[in-house]
């Protein structure tokens, strides 16, 4: 079995706190190795709402990308992300990067472009897996972090998820 290295987005703006506890919770069923970036907020962007608590999750997967993005869409949609009535983004999960693919995937685009134009994205990327090389820039995420002109406000914030501090203050 072929194990396959990802990193994923998530974000949330309704109870950010319990839907990202939950949405890591969900995924330690999925991945094996997983690491948490820090937690940050930031301002939404493209849509007028609260603030997000974001970070990045890297983890191994036997799942193929199409299936992972399926079972992601699940763990979306029990934390309220499709319901009629939702205020808000309860929970966002977005594949980032699949091992180093770089293409359109049944309509998924990777590496997701999100990476080179939100900070909330690159910069807990960049953190944690700064030797990481983005397969269409053909540069290091720490470097990419470090030539970022992205006009964003970001803020680590204090998180806890099973008892481990994700955000050192």
């Amino acid at each position: 079995m072929s194990l396959n290295r990802v990193y994923l987005g998530l974000g949330s703006n309704v109870e950010r706190e319990r839907h990202l506890c939950a949405g890591l919770e969900a995924l330690a069923g999925l991945l094996t190795d997983m690491h948490c970036s820090a937690v940050f907020e930031s301002q939404a962007v493209g849509i007028k709402s609260g603030p997000f608590f974001n970070l990045v999750v890297t983890g191994l997967t036997a799942l193929p990308l199409m299936e992972l993005d399926r079972r992601l869409k699940f763990i979306e949609a029990d934390n309220g992300r499709y319901a009629p009535d939702r205020k808000g983004l309860p929970l966002d999960i977005d594949v980032l990067m699949y091992n180093d693919l770089h293409g359109t995937f049944d309509g998924l685009v990777l590496p997701r472009a999100e990476i080179l134009k939100n900070a909330f994205v690159l910069w807990p990327l960049s953190l944690i897996a700064p030797q990481l090389v983005h397969p269409g820039a053909g540069k290091r995420m720490s470097q990419l972090w470090d030539e970022a002109r992205i006009e964003q406000e970001l803020a680590p914030v204090p998180f806890e998820w099973r008892g481990q501090q994700l955000t050192r203050m």
